[in-house]
């Protein structure tokens, strides 16, 4: 499991959802995040090469962002 981060309902990246393995055997969690849609690195590759040819990519290019507090921290 993964957090993922979006602009516009595009992902861009991942953070692992968890640091602490506990969390993946939990049956709620897994639950919740069974409904949820499944990424495969390949549509995250290709949403965020879409993101950089329109100089879109909020890691690599400086945009005004709404909420810049929910960006990833490096």
């Amino acid at each position: 499991m993964v957090l993922m981060y979006f602009i516009n309902n595009i992902p861009f990246t991942f953070d692992d959802a968890f640091e602490d393995y506990y969390y993946y055997f939990d049956r709620e969690l897994f639950e919740l995040a069974s409904k949820e849609r499944r990424w495969e690195p390949e549509d995250l590759y290709r949403a965020s090469s879409y993101l950089i040819q329109e100089e879109c990519h909020p890691l690599i290019f400086e945009l005004e962002l709404e909420n810049p507090e929910c960006m990833p921290v490096d």
